[in-house]
């Protein structure tokens, strides 16, 4: 009885190393990614900056529109997926009613979405 019950642990042991490895490894490719992007972004700018007008009202739209992807994409491959999510979750504990309302919001847009 007891060669059953340590042969039994044995195997949960085992299984739960290999959940945890997959766990890691899904997150270090996560992470990964989300650098990835965040370089894909700033290729991006700098394609925008290159050829866009620099003058008048498209001149500056388009600027401004590279700058803003060139510092999200810097944000990304500097914070990357663990970050953002630190990030988020100081926004939510500083904000907790707006954030409250933002998710009932995407809620009852998601589920209108599903509805239909």
């Amino acid at each position: 009885m007891d060669k059953g019950r340590e042969a039994t642990s044995q195997m949960v042991d085992k299984a739960r190393d290999a959940v945890s490895s997959a766990a890691q490894a899904a997150s270090h490719t996560a992470e990964n990614l989300a650098a990835s992007a965040g370089s894909g972004m700033k290729s991006l700018a700098d394609t925008i900056s290159r050829n866009a007008p620099r003058e008048g009202m498209m001149g500056g739209a388009s600027q401004s529109v590279a700058r803003t992807l060139r510092e999200g994409g810097k944000y990304l491959e500097r914070e990357a997926l663990s970050g953002m999510m630190e990030d988020v979750s100081t926004l939510i504990r500083n904000h907790p009613l707006p954030a409250v309302m933002i998710g009932v919001a995407l809620g009852y847009m998601i589920c209108g979405a599903f509805r239909d």
